[in-house]
């Protein structure tokens, strides 16, 4: 079944397009030929446009500062202080829609299948991929049971941040090794000029389906959240100045 978006309201993500996408390109792009390659994505080679690791690493930004709002709420659960209802469902329908239904579907459509078919990172991948569906699994937990009147519970409330705490303590690790292992992996074995035209497939398919400025939207909603919990400040996490002994 294709993965909807969260309610008659959200948009619709179609999972299976884009996965059923990133297979194409996988078969065409182990072609010999570059025509082939190219027509199959419908997209002129531009070697200006960014590296899709690029992009893709710009996406775990939206997913670190998610983390981050997790990690600010659990800290008040944890203290006694009520917890932050919106800011958890707000960061969970974030990571929900434009993580999980799209950067993810893309990583799984196009970069885990290329390095699979050159041998490479195979267990790495295995390991990813099984986190991918924990945490998808996590996340449909804390939409269901992070609402007003269920976290009135404790027994919820301790459910909820167990949940979101282990999706931390998993993904900080998952998208460093991304960054730091998958991601060059990946541009190495594809070369720039593919690299170019994935770059251009990346951005027609989230143009398509969150609409034009779709990144910035959601960085402005990551924000949002931030300010409401008091943690936008950039200069407020800045420690002291350490004092030599």
């Amino acid at each position: 079944m294709d993965t909807p978006g969260r309610d008659g309201n959200g948009p619709l993500v179609n999972r299976r397009r884009l996965l059923a996408t990133g297979a194409a390109a996988l078969a065409i792009g182990g072609t010999s030929t570059k025509a082939g390659r190219l027509a199959l994505l419908s997209a002129p080679a531009d070697t200006s446009s960014p590296p899709p690791d690029v992009d893709l690493m710009e996406e775990h930004g939206v997913l670190k500062r998610v983390l981050l709002v997790y990690e600010e709420a659990v800290r008040r659960m944890n203290d006694g202080q009520p917890p932050p209802v919106a800011a958890i469902r707000e960061g969970a329908e974030i990571i929900h829609d434009f993580i999980e239904s799209f950067h993810e579907a893309l990583e799984e459509g196009y970069v885990f299948p290329r390095l699979r078919s050159a041998g490479k990172l195979v267990s790495t991948v295995d390991t990813l991929l099984v986190q991918h569906a924990r945490g998808r699994e996590i996340t449909q937990l804390v939409l269901e049971r992070c609402t007003p009147a269920s976290m009135s519970a404790t027994a919820t409330r301790e459910k909820v941040a167990n949940a979101i705490s282990a999706f931390v303590r998993m993904y900080e690790p998952h998208e460093a090794r991304e960054d730091t292992v998958v991601f060059p992996t990946f541009r190495a074995l594809v070369g720039a000029e593919e690299l170019g035209v994935l770059a251009a497939t990346f951005a027609e398919l989230q143009a398509g389906q969150f609409g034009a400025g779709a990144f910035g939207k959601v960085v402005d909603r990551v924000a949002a959240i931030e300010r409401n919990l008091g943690i936008y400040d950039l200069n407020q996490f800045t420690p002291a100045a350490v004092t030599p002994t």
